[in-house]
């Protein structure tokens, strides 16, 4: 599994957080397996995608871009960064 984690700088009165349609375009995208949106104290928040293998984690850059760009504009959040990870371990407890 991989994951594209973005972090962004909400605007002062904004928890930045996504819309059911950008969350619903996201996890329609072929390979994705989930989404988590995170909102720290500091005013940064982060997205979290899991992708079941790299050929989706890179299939959906463009797309992700895409949507990324739109929404951050519509909640005006400044994207800080966006980067890519192999994930090596995963578990929830029951």
């Amino acid at each position: 599994m991989f994951a594209r984690v973005s972090t962004y700088r909400p605007a002062p009165d904004s928890t930045g957080a996504p819309s059911q349609e950008t969350v619903s375009q996201v996890l329609g995208l072929p390979g994705c397996r989930g989404i988590y949106y995170l909102l720290g104290k500091e005013n940064t928040s982060l997205s979290i995608t899991l992708w079941d293998d790299e050929d989706a984690l890179a299939g959906s850059r463009q797309v992700a871009d895409r949507i990324r760009s739109e929404t951050s504009a519509e909640q005006h959040m400044e994207v800080l960064g966006v980067d890519e990870f192999d994930v090596l371990t995963q578990q929830l407890k029951d």
